[in-house]
Order: C-alpha cells, then structure tokens, then sequence
C-alpha cells in the first residue's frame, strides 16, 4: 500500500510493509499533523499508539519510514540524526546513519530520494493520505 506525505514545499510517496503498525496507520487515514525535525529526521503526531513491534530498530536507512510508540509519531529520517554515528559511511545508500531517539516499528520506505524531506520545516503543517 502506497500513502502520500504533503507538506507546503512538496510530497514523497511511501510504500508501507504489511506491518501490525501499519495497518493501524491506513485504518487512521487521512491524517494531519504539525512537523518537526531532528536533525535530518522529520517527526510528527499520529495520535496513534501501537505497541512497541518485536523488530523495531533504532539505527535504520534514510528512507526509511518509522513509527516512534514513545512519541505517538511517524519518524521519517532521510540523513544523520544528532546522536547518529560514521556520518560519512558507506555503510548505508545515503552516506551515514540515521539513529532514531529510541527503538522504532519500521513500517515502510520513501519511494525515491528520501532528501526531497529537507524541505520540510518544523511548524509546517503535514498531509497523509493514501496514494
């Protein structure tokens, strides 16, 4: 299942596992919320709250579409967070890291360049939708 991420500047397309986490967040669909960042990360309020998942990871891939339980949020990391380690890595497609705050449910991946994140401005209002 494919949703769609808008905010003023711009959109990215997501395509979602078949994850206990997200299928709670179709059901929630359409969804708006206010964004915030971290570093390279973009953040924002579900109101969900699904149970934290038996393979949630802290350290995941740019792109990588992310569920925080402890922050009720949609995590969306697209380069090295604060308190991310080897930027500059091979390591990932990207270069670097993206370490999340704590343990998150991944529940999909940004189709495309997850960079097209950094015009997302904390305070800007967010769209999720299906697509």
């Amino acid at each position: 299942m494919k949703i769609r991420i808008s905010w003023p500047a711009g959109n990215v397309i997501a395509t979602l596992d078949d994850t206990p986490t997200a299928a709670a967040l179709l059901a929630a669909l359409p969804l708006r919320s206010t964004a915030r960042t971290w570093g390279e990360e973009v953040y924002f309020d579900t109101g969900l709250t699904p149970a934290l998942e038996p393979d949630a990871r802290q350290v995941v891939e740019p792109g990588t579409v992310a569920f925080w339980t402890e922050g009720n949020a949609l995590a969306l990391p697209y380069g090295p967070t604060p308190i991310s380690r080897g930027w500059g890595s091979s390591r990932t497609r990207f270069g670097g890291e993206s370490r999340l705050t704590s343990p998150c449910n991944v529940v999909g991946r940004v189709d495309g360049d997850p960079r097209a994140l950094a015009t997302v401005r904390a305070g800007d209002a967010v769209h999720v939708q299906l697509a």
